[in-house]
C-alpha cells in the first residue's frame, strides 16, 4: 500500500473506548471495532458496534498521524476488545508499518481473549512478538468453571491456562485481569480460590484485581434486578481479595487492586509483600482502614 496518505488532524476513534490503566500514557491505535466474542453477561463495553477490522488505509492514516504528532510516546496499544483477531497477515502489516514509522516504540499491547488465542499458534505468536507485540492483556474474570460458565466466557479453567502458558512461551508478557464479587455471594469463597489456583499455574507476569461494577442492560444486571444474582458486601468482597492472594503462589509477579473500581488500592510484589498485603486487607475488613467511597469508584 501507498504511504503517500494526507494527514487529517486527528485520528480516528470510534464509540466508546477503552484501554488497560497501564496504557495510558501509550498512543492508541484503533484498528478493530467491538469485541468478536461480545457475550459476557458482566460487559456492555462494545453493545453500541458490532466487531469489524478497520480498513488498512485508516490505520495507515492513523500511524503516520502519531509518527508526525506522538514523537515521544514509547509505548502503544492497538484497540479495541481483541486486535488479536486481526488475519496473521494484517497484524504483521500493522506492527511492520508501526516499527517502520514510529521507531521509537519499544512495546506493543493488545487485549487477548480465549477465542483469538485459540486461533494463532506457537508460531503466529512467535512472529507477533518478534515484530514487537509484547503484551497481551488477558481477562480471565475466574478460575472458576462455574462461574465461567455463568459469565458466558466460552471458555475453561484449563484452557485459560494454557492458552496462557503457548503466549509465555512464544515469549509474550501476559497481564491477567480477574474480577472480584462476578460469582456472586454464594459462590464467592470458591471463586477466590479456583482464580488463586489458576494464577499459581499460569504464573502471568502481572496481573490486576477490577472489582464488578453493575451496567444497565446487561444480562448480569437484569438478573441482579431479579434478585437472581447477588452481589457481595464490600466486606465480602475485601475477603474474597484476600483469599485470591492467600491462594496465589507464583515465583515473581505483580500483582495490582489499584483500579478505579476497586475499594482498597494494593500494590503488591509476590511473592514478598503478600503476608504484609492479606494483613493490610484484614485491617480494612475489620474497619481500621478506610475504603474508597462509592462516588470515586468506576470503571
Amino acid at each position: 500500500m501507498n504511504d503517500d496518505i494526507i494527514l487529517k488532524d486527528e485520528m480516528h476513534y470510534e464509540g466508546y473506548c477503552i484501554r488497560p490503566p497501564s496504557e495510558a500514557d501509550s498512543i492508541l491505535l484503533q484498528a478493530t471495532l467491538g469485541c468478536s466474542h461480545n457475550k459476557c453477561t458482566f460487559c456492555g463495553t462494545y453493545s453500541d458496534k458490532p466487531f469489524s477490522i478497520k480498513d488498512e488505509k485508516i490505520i495507515l492514516h492513523d500511524i503516520l498521524f502519531a509518527a508526525r504528532y506522538m514523537k515521544e510516546q514509547k509505548r502503544l496499544f492497538i484497540m479495541d476488545g481483541d486486535a488479536l483477531a486481526i488475519p496473521q497477515h494484517r497484524l504483521l502489516w500493522i506492527l511492520e508499518k508501526i516499527k517502520e514509522h514510529i521507531p521509537q516504540v519499544t512495546r506493543v499491547g493488545a487485549y487477548a481473549n480465549t477465542k483469538n488465542l485459540r486461533m494463532k499458534t506457537y508460531d503466529d505468536l512467535k512472529q507477533l512478538h518478534d515484530a514487537g507485540l509484547k503484551i497481551l492483556y488477558y481477562g480471565v474474570e475466574s478460575g472458576d468453571n462455574n462461574t465461567l460458565e455463568k459469565i458466558r466466557k466460552g471458555t475453561t479453567q484449563e484452557e485459560l491456562i494454557s492458552l496462557a502458558i503457548k503466549a509465555k512461551e512464544a515469549g509474550i508478557k501476559i497481564s491477567v485481569t480477574v474480577l472480584l464479587g462476578i460469582a456472586g455471594r454464594d459462590r464467592s469463597i470458591i471463586h477466590a480460590q479456583s482464580t488463586g489456583a489458576l494464577l499459581s499455574r499460569m504464573s502471568p507476569e502481572h496481573i490486576s484485581a477490577l472489582t464488578l461494577m453493575l451496567i444497565p442492560g446487561t444480562p448480569l444486571h437484569n438478573d441482579y434486578e431479579k434478585g437472581i444474582f447477588i452481589l457481595p458486601s464490600r466486606k465480602e468482597l475485601l475477603i474474597e481479595l484476600k483469599e485470591i492472594i492467600a491462594s496465589t503462589n507464583v515465583t515473581k509477579g505483580l500483582f495490582l487492586s489499584n483500579h478505579a473500581s476497586n475499594y482498597l488500592p494494593l500494590k503488591i510484589r509476590m511473592p514478598k509483600d503478600k503476608q504484609k498485603a492479606i494483613e493490610t486487607i484484614e485491617m480494612a475488613i475489620n474497619n481500621k482502614i478506610g475504603l474508597k467511597p462509592e462516588w470515586m469508584r468506576g470503571l
